[in-house]
């Protein structure tokens, strides 16, 4: 018995179940279409009266004030405003609602010589027959809306109590751009830290490789060397009320040395780990030390005697300012908070979240009570005593910040790890000028992080220390002018509360 010839699609024989692919896309676009898309031509049905209500109900709302204007006259009798010549579009050509507007010009112009001399608000005649008397009679007046006590009170437009004011951001300051003017060498690692003598003739660094050298500030010329740390030296402070110096480093050692006789004298013990920042109380003899134990202590001077041991950081406190009024010890921790001390109490007096990234620098003006920080994520003023948030400066660096400084005349720098060195502005936020390190001959280019900077006492020479070995001196360009250099600004749109 021959085989049975199988149906095809389309050829008959009884009802098809198997349907080709085409078909189905077919069938199911043509449902879709069906259910999404079959009243996509059609339109709305726009009630032309309550259209008209709207516009003209908005049009008196704001401009009522307006509606006795009498333009100012020129020297020749001529109305100061312009004379603007102007075709008006067909209304068979025009939109609903320019038809409104134009229907409304047409009724205001009627209605002028028709208007009572009382001030009244004047609606449309159509709608007015519509409504009640008492409708009426709020309509001549006051216009009175219920509140949720139960009572009444006086309708007054959004736009008369909410009216917007225009931002008003600092403008900044002009500085002149800064340029090197001399790269000292002789460091065999990286330099960590800085620290200038009060009386501006020579200034102190330490470097990876476990030696302070002290410099000549005129000349930049090697004065000294110490030795004494078995790890990197990474903090650095001299005192200006006693000949001593004080170090720290990741041997967990804080040193103080005698400058009359070049050697150490104290030892503080007490860190369980590396020792990242130090520094010195301005006008009481002790000292604060932070590090990889997530603790700021602090050290009496002279009995080397721990006062304190303020804990509350979850990871390294990497910056330290100590200050004569409170809040006198700042400090800032890779945990992405800034915490505020009571030297007296030994206890926080607020924490400040406003980073999402590592705090790893800290930078206080020398006249003006504030303060800011730095982290990957940007750089941030604070007010004190309170620590309150007054702004993000304006542009990010995109790097990492390790240092910080700044001077009397609002010039502050920072410098990143990838040799980035930014100057701003300190009253405004606004960044004036971004140049780069230049690694010396023979290191890589990725030797070219900035670990540490200071101004020196007058403000003047700026000090960088940095990770191809180098101690690098910048100062102001004397030839630059405003015009030469103008200023490039532009305020923020967009401020941010955090």
């Amino acid at each position: 018995m021959p085989p049975k010839r199988k149906n095809r699609p389309g050829k008959g024989g009884g009802e098809d179940k198997t349907k080709s692919i085409e078909f189905l896309v077919s069938q199911s676009m043509k449902n879709s279409f069906d259910l999404f898309v079959g009243n996509v031509y059609d339109t709305n049905n726009v009630d032309e009266k309550a259209e008209e209500m709207k516009i003209k109900s908005k049009i008196i709302d704001e401009y009522s004030f307006l509606k006795n204007y009498v333009p100012r006259e020129g020297a020749n009798g001529v109305s100061g405003r312009k004379q603007v010549t102007t075709q008006r579009i067909s209304k068979n050509d025009a939109s609903g609602t320019a038809r409104i507007i134009d229907s409304l010009d047409d009724d205001t112009a009627s209605r002028r010589t028709e208007a009572p001399a009382s001030n009244q608000l004047a609606l449309v005649s159509d709608v007015r027959a519509g409504i009640s008397d008492s409708a009426k009679a709020s309509l001549q007046g006051t216009i009175m809306i219920p509140t949720a006590a139960g009572g009444q009170r006086e309708y007054v437009p959004s736009a008369t109590i909410a009216k917007r004011a225009a931002a008003k951001w600092p403008r900044p300051e002009w500085h002149a751009p800064w340029k090197t003017y001399r790269v000292i060498s002789g460091h065999l690692g990286w330099v960590r830290s800085i620290a200038f003598d009060p009386t501006n003739e020579w200034f102190v660094t330490g470097s990876a490789d476990r030696t302070i050298k002290v410099w000549d500030t005129a000349s930049g010329q090697l004065r000294l060397t110490l030795t004494g740390h078995i790890e990197q030296v990474t903090g650095l402070a001299v005192s200006a009320r006693h000949p001593y110096m004080f170090s720290c480093g990741l041997d967990k050692q804080v040193k103080c040395w005698d400058l009359e006789q070049n050697k150490v004298i104290r030892n503080y013990h007490g860190h369980l780990s590396g020792v990242y920042s130090l520094a010195l109380h301005p006008k009481l003899d002790i000292l604060a030390t932070g590090g990889r134990d997530a603790t700021c202590r602090v050290w009496d001077m002279r009995t080397r005697t721990q006062i304190y041991a303020l804990g509350g950081h979850e990871d390294n406190v990497s910056a330290i300012l100590m200050q004569a009024t409170d809040p006198q010890v700042i400090t800032g921790s890779h945990d992405k908070t800034i915490k505020l001390w009571d030297l007296r109490m030994g206890k926080t007096l607020s924490t400040l979240t406003y980073h999402k990234k590592s705090v790893r620098a800290l930078a206080a003006h020398p006249t003006e009570y504030n303060f800011a920080s730095g982290g990957a994520d940007n750089v941030k003023k604070f007010g004190l005593p309170r620590g309150e948030f007054l702004f993000n400066f304006l542009q990010q660096q995109g790097s990492i910040i390790n240092a910080m400084a700044v001077n009397e005349d609002g010039v502050l720098a920072t410098g990143g790890d990838n040799g980035s060195l930014w100057f701003r502005d300190w009253k405004s936020g606004n960044t004036f000028q971004q140049t780069e390190a230049v690694v010396q001959p023979g290191s890589l280019d990725s030797e070219a992080g900035i670990y540490a900077m200071s101004f020196d006492v007058t403000g003047t020479r700026l000090v960088t220390c940095e990770a191809d070995k180098t101690i690098k001196m910048w100062k102001e360009d004397e030839t630059a002018t405003p015009e030469t250099h103008p200023i490039d600004f532009q305020p923020p749109r967009n401020i941010k509360r955090y």
